[in-house]
């Protein structure tokens, strides 16, 4: 069953969002300046965030994508991280960012800042749309460099985040509220961080 839009509840409004990216690009560029940067996106919610962020960059830029798996299909974490796609370009020497839409459990980014640790980059920092501190398991505290909002926990959709594929096209980031017959609620797919 497809999902239905009316059950979703505006967080943040495009404007909103547009607004803090740009603030993020020029904090982002001013810290990069005179850098060798790569902005590593987390696919596939990272990519309305990376695509916008990117724009509001001064700095010479390199992109790459990964992408890892955490949701067993179900609208929390199965706490296992699955690597998918690795990066297409080594990161040795570089200063990465990772590009991620939300950080939830921490347990993604965890692991991500783990191997790419082991990679050798001149230094590596995240940039997140979202953070919900309320999801984060024990021993998953990661310190987010450059973040978009603080949120709640409560499950979010929109800007690159989905349920189940659906609302990842939204401009705007809003609360899913599931039906009360959770039969009819279909699987989510997003992947926290």
């Amino acid at each position: 069953m497809i999902p239905s839009i009316d059950r979703v509840t505006t967080m943040f409004t495009a404007t909103q969002l547009q607004e803090r990216i740009a603030a993020l690009g020029a904090q982002i560029s001013r810290d990069y300046a005179g850098k060798d940067l790569t902005l590593v996106g987390i696919l596939k919610g990272s990519v309305p965030f990376l695509a916008d962020l990117m724009k509001h960059l001064t700095v010479p830029t390199q992109i790459d994508f990964l992408e890892i798996s955490s949701y067993g299909g179900g609208m929390s974490s199965t706490g296992m991280v699955r690597l998918v796609k690795d990066l297409s370009h080594p990161i040795s020497g570089k200063d990465v960012l990772i590009v991620e839409d939300i950080v939830d459990t921490g347990l993604t980014l965890r692991y991500l800042l783990e191997m790419f640790a082991s990679r050798e980059p001149a230094s590596l920092g995240i940039a997140a749309l979202l953070d919900k501190p309320g999801g984060r398991v024990e021993g998953a505290d990661v310190r987010i460099d450059y973040l978009g909002f603080s949120i709640p926990n409560e499950f979010v959709v929109g800007f690159g985040l989905d349920l189940a594929g659906y609302f990842r096209n939204l401009p705007y980031v809003g609360v899913y509220d599931p039906p009360s017959d959770e039969s009819a609620t279909p699987e989510a797919s997003n992947v926290p961080a």
